[in-house]
């Protein structure tokens, strides 16, 4: 039956934009939120794990995998966490559920933050994977960072846009037959993400997300910061131990609690990917604080 046996595939209104959205399962809901430059399938391996005690709901970010892509604007609004939030929120209760949690990895993360912010009486339980909040990790950018995350300031640029050059060979860029390949992601999975680059409207959205982040999305997270606004929900944050979060941070937890006092967490034995490269362990994880 292929991956996501049993879910249902459908293209749902967002709030300004159309998400391809795959969703099944029963119990308590949750929404699980990719990062770049993946789609909704980088889930394939955890979701049916928690499908037994959830409905999952695992969109196509706007901008990504087959979900629209609108036009943008000067500031890059329509691809501000605040947007993508909004969509995840329209989603959710065309599919009849007013509050549910949020799971987000990478750039999903992101989204998932911001919606608990923007709506605290709809997300019921957050948790973050491998990211802290964007004005944070700004305000800590050094040579370190600069040297691992230069892409935040590659995609940023509008003068010499990266689109050109990503398009130029996606493949290549994107590792897709290296770190990046069937056998790592699984073939189905691999095949949506390889969709997803070649297409140069994708690549486009996907940058547009980038350069939101290094604008509007901290203006908005320095914003809430000034007024003391918090996290009030359950949180939780997970990193990859074999990637950067404690080279750069030391504990990310103590990054987060200014935003979210009670935040738990711990890191998982993986690279920046876990949801395909340790999907038991993460989803044990989720279960056992989305219960």
């Amino acid at each position: 039956m292929g991956i996501f046996a049993g879910f249902e595939l459908d293209l749902i209104e967002g709030a300004g934009a159309r998400l391809r959205v795959r969703h099944g399962g029963s119990g308590t809901p949750v929404v699980l939120l990719h990062g770049h430059p993946r789609t909704h399938t980088t889930w394939h391996r955890v979701a049916p794990q928690l499908a037994n005690d959830h409905y999952v709901v695992c969109p196509d970010l706007r901008g990504y995998g087959q979900s629209d892509k609108p036009a943008s604007a000067d500031d890059h609004a329509p691809y501000s966490k605040r947007a993508m939030a909004e969509d995840i929120v329209a989603i959710m209760r065309e599919l009849g559920h007013q509050r549910f949690a949020v799971v987000g990895h990478d750039r999903g993360a992101y989204v998932a933050y911001r919606a608990a912010l923007d709506h605290p009486d709809v997300v019921t339980k957050l948790v973050v994977i491998d990211v802290v909040p964007t004005a944070e990790a700004l305000e800590r950018c050094d040579a370190g960072f600069a040297k691992e995350w230069w892409h935040w300031f590659f995609f940023g640029q509008t003068a010499k846009p990266a689109e050109r050059v990503i398009t130029a060979d996606p493949e290549t860029w994107y590792n897709a037959w290296t770190v990046n390949s069937p056998d790592r992601l699984g073939p189905e999975n691999h095949a949506d993400f390889l969709a997803a680059i070649r297409d140069p409207a994708t690549v486009h959205a996907m940058v547009e997300d980038y350069r939101a982040n290094l604008g509007i999305d901290r203006i908005n997270d320095e914003a809430d910061r000034a007024v003391g606004k918090q996290i009030t929900c359950p949180a939780m944050m997970l990193w990859s131990l074999r990637d950067d979060m404690e080279q750069l941070y030391g504990d990310p937890l103590e990054v987060w609690k200014p935003w979210c006092p009670h935040i738990v967490g711990h890191g998982i034995d993986s690279g920046h990917h876990v949801a395909e490269e340790n999907p038991d362990q993460l989803a044990r994880d989720l279960l056992a604080f989305l219960r």
